[in-house]
C-alpha cells in the first residue's frame, strides 16, 4: 500500500491530497500569516500545490460518477489553496497592505 503512494507512474488520490495539505500548512509556516511580510521561499509550496492539483486531476474518470464528484470537489479545494498560496506570495509586494 505505501508503495503505490510513492510511486510517480501510478495515479494516487493520496498522495495529491496530501501534498496540497502539506503545502498548505508549509505556506502558513513560511509566510508567517498574521504578519504581512516578503517571502519568497512561498515558491516552493506554490510549486508542491501545483504538483498537487496535477497528481489530483490525473484521478479524474471520463464518465461522470460519485468518485469523479468527489475528486472534482478535492480539485477545488487544491485551487483554494493554490489561490491562497498565491496571494500570500503576491500582496507583500503589491503595496496594499496597511
Amino acid at each position: 500500500m505505501v508503495k503505490r503512494i510513492f510511486d510517480l507512474r501510478r495515479k494516487s488520490l493520496v498522495r495529491g491530497t496530501v501534498l496540497a495539505l502539506t503545502a498548505f500548512v508549509a505556506g502558513f509556516r513560511v509566510s508567517g500569516f498574521p504578519e504581512i511580510r516578503p517571502a519568497p521561499l512561498l515558491a516552493i509550496p506554490l510549486a508542491l500545490c501545483c504538483f498537487a492539483m496535477w497528481e489530483t486531476v490525473r484521478c479524474l474518470q471520463k464518465q461522470w460518477s460519485f468518485y469523479h464528484g468527489a475528486v472534482l470537489l478535492l480539485v477545488y479545494t487544491d485551487l483554494m489553496i493554490l489561490l491562497m498560496l498565491t496571494f500570500f506570495l503576491v500582496i507583500p509586494y503589491s503595496g496594499l497592505t496597511l
